[in-house]
């Protein structure tokens, strides 16, 4: 009697991500991860329940992966005046990757039908608000930070992409805003 192959979650999640690499959102079924992941569709569906619920493990596996990788430029940023800000800047500096695309690019086309996924969105939003209240020059900071969402979704949704020295020179315009940005009344 052959050994009963053990399969974990991330094994799970990566097929999802190669699919949607793939196919788009459009092809990510369980059918189609159980298949691409060389297991049975109950494997599948013993983790994630739904296609919903697949895509909310994707969220939540970036966004702590995400977390991680800001967290680690926040801790090599406290020199700055606003380490919450300038860490996130940082962590912006390199490439975005081609399967972190491909999981926004799900993502955005589920999240609108999907309330799970609008309050995973809504709390980490919230969560960089917060970290940038919590700064000096909240404002400059928060209209920083909107500069560089900005610059981010324009990048992660594929809408433009720009060299690494123009790249570097936009990140350094949007750490300027912090600095001279002065509330008129």
């Amino acid at each position: 009697m052959g050994r009963t192959r053990t399969i974990d979650r991330d094994e799970i999640l990566d097929a999802a991500v190669r699919i949607v690499m793939r196919e788009g959102a459009s092809g990510l079924s369980i059918d189609a991860v159980a298949k691409e992941a060389g297991v049975s569709k109950s494997t599948v569906l013993y983790d994630h329940k739904t296609k919903s619920a697949l895509l909310e493990a994707l969220v939540d596996r970036q966004v702590k992966s995400d977390m991680k990788h800001i967290e680690g430029c926040i801790s090599a940023s406290q020199d700055t005046p606003h380490p919450e800000l300038f860490g996130r800047i940082a962590a912006c500096e390199a490439q975005i990757e081609d399967a972190d695309r491909a999981v926004a690019t799900a993502i955005t086309a589920s999240v609108s039908n999907d309330e799970n996924l609008q309050k995973l969105m809504r709390d980490w939003t919230n969560r960089d608000l917060d970290a940038m209240a919590a700064g000096p020059r909240y404002e400059a900071a928060r209209m920083a930070y909107f500069a560089l969402m900005g610059f981010y979704a324009t990048e992660l949704f594929g809408f433009q992409s720009w060299p690494q020295g123009e790249r570097k020179q936009l990140l350094d315009d949007i750490r300027s805003i912090y600095f001279s940005f002065e509330r008129s009344s």
